[in-house]
């Protein structure tokens, strides 16, 4: 993938985004054919607001690809609360050509987990999907250190890092899409935790954040 797009215009369709994030048209295919997916399953099991599948390449696509801009060399990376591949997913098809890259997503929906693996399967995506609750995972793989931690609109962030910690190694960064009470978030995890972070405007949403996050410790009491 390219470096993070600037000026980004509306992304409405396959050619826009592919200009956007400069990704090749294979890419392009594969993301497309995500998108018909969606949109089948869609009628069978809740997988996303039913209006947001008309502008699925801004709402979702887009919205998910900008977090790997943000991080173009991680080679291991930790989704959390995946739901429908964001933006998991949509970061693993980017990032498939990509030497030794794997995505792990978590989420406890065993219908999403059954679509995310019908994606994963036909496009032959590089990921692993743990079907569980995000607190049961530290059992199940306790040496996961990701060089990226993600979630889309999840939890609270001091919540957020609660779940992130027990994968949180040394030059791990948190990814994580927030809405308009960042700066709140912000302060009320900063009551339990010390971190460094920085603030990306989002390029899809002139209310939301990104928050690149590093150096997780919980602060003593």
């Amino acid at each position: 993938m390219s470096a993070r797009p600037k000026g980004l215009d509306l992304i409405d369709s396959p050619e826009s985004f592919a200009e956007a994030f400069n990704v090749p048209h294979e890419t392009i295919l594969a993301l497309s054919r995500y998108a018909d997916l969606l949109a089948h399953w869609q009628r069978s099991i809740n997988l996303v607001a039913p209006s947001t599948l008309p502008n699925v390449w801004s709402r979702h696509f887009a919205d998910s690809a900008q977090l790997g801009s943000l991080a173009p060399d991680a080679r291991l990376w930790l989704d959390l609360g995946s739901g429908a591949g964001f933006p998991g997913l949509v970061v693993a098809l980017l990032q498939a050509q990509v030497p030794d890259f794997r995505m792990h997503m978590v989420e406890s929906n065993r219908k999403k987990c059954a679509f995310l693996a019908e994606v994963a399967r036909a496009l032959q995506t590089p990921v692993d999907i743990h079907a569980m609750r995000i607190e049961d995972l530290p059992e199940k793989a306790q040496s996961l250190r990701p060089d990226v931690v993600s979630a889309r609109a999840l939890a609270p962030l001091p919540f957020l890092l609660e779940l992130a910690e027990p994968f949180v190694g040394e030059g791990t960064r948190g990814l994580f899409l927030k809405g308009r009470e960042t700066e709140a978030e912000i302060e009320a995890a900063q009551a339990g935790w010390d971190f460094a972070f920085r603030l990306h405007p989002s390029l899809t949403d002139e209310h939301a954040r990104i928050v690149e996050l590093t150096g997780l410790r919980r602060r003593r009491s």
